[in-house]
């Protein structure tokens, strides 16, 4: 989807039979979107990174409580305070991503036709709601994570939580979660630029229900059937409503 969009931006150039000086300042002008983007990104991650620092505390309490383990440990001397600043860089990462989604499609958005664009608002709260689903599901299935991978530890061995270890756990399962819960929005936005259609989709969907299938499987702990159906379902779920959308929309 990247690659579409960046061909996408890339193409919205003067065509052929313009002067070279006008092609050069077209691409500085995309170089100068680009650094206002990240600029503006930039800013809003260390703004809301500052406000973290206050919640980061609160947070680190909530992931305990979540995963219903009553108390957790840390090794090194300064490991509660490096601790609370990394999850304030991660929380503020979540606090601004309104601002860094909103920011990346008004990179992309000049790439794209008229009446493409009337979408670019509905996809950058459809980006953001995804993700916050996503990371949703993650937190509602953290307890059931915990139980499951304890169950699978030997019966001789007891396990004495590490807050680091448990916050770099609980982290890379809400970035996951909320990354793969991004499935509708990265098959519409490549039905819109024709990079995929709905007959594509409906062809090729016994082969979408395996590969969903075992990603779930993939990216969910135990060995129970029940477990990765926590995603499976709401995936294979977003696959069929973004078929149908896009085949209603004609693409």
């Amino acid at each position: 989807m990247v690659v579409a969009l960046l061909d996408r931006v890339l193409q919205r150039g003067p065509r052929t039979g313009v002067p070279v000086e006008e092609q050069r300042m077209s691409v500085i002008e995309h170089l100068e979107a680009l650094r206002r983007m990240l600029i503006v990104s930039l800013i809003a991650w260390g703004l809301a990174t500052i406000a973290a620092v206050f919640i980061a505390g609160r947070i680190i309490t909530f992931v305990i409580t979540r995963a219903g383990i009553g108390h957790a440990i840390y090794l090194q001397p300064g490991g509660g305070v490096i601790l609370q600043l990394k999850v304030a860089l991660y929380i503020g990462l979540v606090i601004a991503a309104p601002i860094l989604i909103q920011q990346i499609w008004w990179f992309v958005s000049p790439g794209l036709h008229p009446h493409e664009r009337r979408f670019v608002l509905p996809l950058v709260i459809a980006t953001i709601a995804f993700f916050a689903f996503g990371v949703g599901v993650a937190m509602f299935a953290l307890p059931l994570y915990i139980k499951i991978l304890g169950s699978l530890a030997p019966a001789d061995v007891t396990y004495l939580p590490d807050i680091n270890e448990l916050v770099s756990f609980v982290l890379i399962m809400v970035v996951g979660f909320g990354l793969v819960f991004e499935l509708p929005v990265v098959l519409f936005v490549l039905g819109m630029l024709r990079v995929i259609s709905s007959r594509w989709l409906y062809k090729r969907r016994p082969y979408w229900f395996l590969a969903l299938a075992v990603l779930a499987n993939f990216l969910t702990p135990g060995v129970d059937p029940v477990t990765p159906m926590i995603m499976f379902v709401p995936l294979y779920m977003f696959f069929e409503v973004t078929a149908l959308l896009l085949k209603l929309l004609g693409r």
